[in-house]
């Protein structure tokens, strides 16, 4: 590398040299905003790009894991290749930096210029008391009412926005989550002629796929977008007789009595305040002997106590989200009245998801932008990596449960084995 006249310059490689040790410029390249760069000593995986001399300051100052993702998100920060490699490489030093070397960077991070005050438009500012009904629906439409072309960017067409299922010989989104539905409702053992009830019902697809088998699904959502366009899609497939989506929330189901019930992907916003009001509503909803998966996000981390999403999710992406243990949400369902039958983790199947979500978000870049602006582009590019980076390194992991409500003589209506589900 030639001799580098700019002196910020020079201040950032000694920040980046002293943060990375010798994994500095080894598995990733750095672009400066004068147009010098300090090329990967082995297999480039990303370039991180700087964009301006104050990139650093903004991205590694206090608190790290919100403003290394604000910086990215406000375009002081980019990458070029590997987003999840990106991530993984710098939450491994986010772990590993000493009292020492944060010292120094304190020193070395005020000698750059100062960034310009944060723009916060687009986060979160809900209102209300946490996980009241007009504050989860504040929520729920923060995360889910961006422009439907936009999701179409990187969804498959049936707008399945949950973990795929990728089966024996399944290579497309597409077929990975026709699987997924199918295998859902094969767990669920739902029959042509009975009542499928979806909690968080998104665009309907799960809801489409049961009334395509015969049975009579209503899908519940507290998204107006997703509602409408659910209502539309049940409209052209010609299934109105046997599917319908409402504007609702899970505490307000009412007297209705349902075969069997599914919940995927919703869990993660209910909160552990009102996991009991939760279990309790699909075990009330419930006729006995019927079945119950909940799908839903875990905490993987140890000592695997609970996190709410914070920093960077809690403010851009998913405001009042709750992930807990699998252990820990098993015991609400069993105080409601539920017997665990099966547990699965699909952990590596969502990495696989989100990875090809990234990719077809990257490579629909432009539409993204065209249809939902750049920052929000930033926004789900950054959430998606990492998500993905979480689940491959198992931050984070994904489990269906299948719950039974037994009999009040004890009898459940499953099979004791699994063998029916992979005929």
């Amino acid at each position: 590398m030639k001799p580098v006249n700019d002196r910020n310059v020079r201040r950032s490689i000694a920040v980046l040299q002293r943060l990375f040790g010798r994994d500095y410029a080894r598995r990733f390249a750095v672009r400066f905003w004068n147009g010098t760069l300090v090329p990967a000593s082995e297999n480039e995986t990303f370039v991180l790009c700087l964009n301006a001399p104050y990139a650093l300051r903004a991205m590694l100052s206090p608190p790290f894991d919100f403003n290394s993702s604000r910086a990215f998100v406000e375009g002081a920060v980019d990458v070029e290749g590997s987003f999840e490699a990106a991530v993984d490489l710098f939450r491994g030093v986010a772990r590993s930096t000493n009292r020492l070397t944060k010292a120094f960077l304190a020193l070395a991070l005020s000698r750059l210029p100062r960034p310009p005050k944060p723009n916060d438009a687009g986060a979160a500012h809900l209102e209300g008391p946490v996980h009241s009904r007009k504050r989860d629906a504040a929520a729920i439409g923060f995360h889910y009412n961006q422009p439907l072309a936009f999701y179409q960017t990187f969804l498959d067409p049936d707008l399945v926005y949950s973990c795929a299922y990728f089966d024996d010989g399944v290579t497309t989104l597409e077929d990975a989550q026709n699987a997924k539905l199918d295998y859902v409702l094969r767990k669920l053992r739902l029959s042509a002629g009975e009542s499928l009830l979806d909690i968080g019902c998104g665009w309907g697809s799960l809801v489409i796929r049961a009334a395509q088998r015969g049975a009579r699904a209503l899908g519940i959502t507290l998204s107006r977008l997703q509602y409408e366009e659910a209502q539309r899609r049940i409209a052209a497939a010609g299934l109105g007789d046997r599917a319908r989506v409402e504007l609702r929330d899970y505490r307000d189901l009412g007297d209705a009595v349902f075969d069997k019930i599914a919940s995927i992907g919703m869990v993660e916003h209910v909160g552990r305040e009102r996991l009991d009001e939760y279990f309790g509503a699909a075990f009330r909803a419930l006729r006995p002997g019927g079945l119950f998966l909940n799908h839903g996000i875990a905490e993987e981390d140890a000592p695997r106590t609970g996190q709410r999403p914070a920093g960077f999710l809690a403010a851009y992406v998913f405001p009042d989200g709750d992930l807990l243990p699998v252990s820990m949400m098993l015991g609400y369902a069993e105080r409601a009245g539920f017997e665990v039958r099966d547990v699965e983790s699909l952990r590596e199947h969502y990495a696989r998801t989100l990875r090809v979500w990234v990719d077809n978000l990257e490579r629909r870049k432009a539409a993204a932008i065209a249809v939902a602006g750049e920052r929000t582009y930033r926004i789900w590019r950054l959430y998606l990596a990492g998500s993905a980076q979480g689940f491959a390194s198992r931050r984070m992991g994904i489990f269906q449960s299948l719950l039974a409500r037994p009999h009040p003589d004890g009898r459940v209506e499953v099979p004791a084995t699994r063998r029916d589900l992979y005929r």
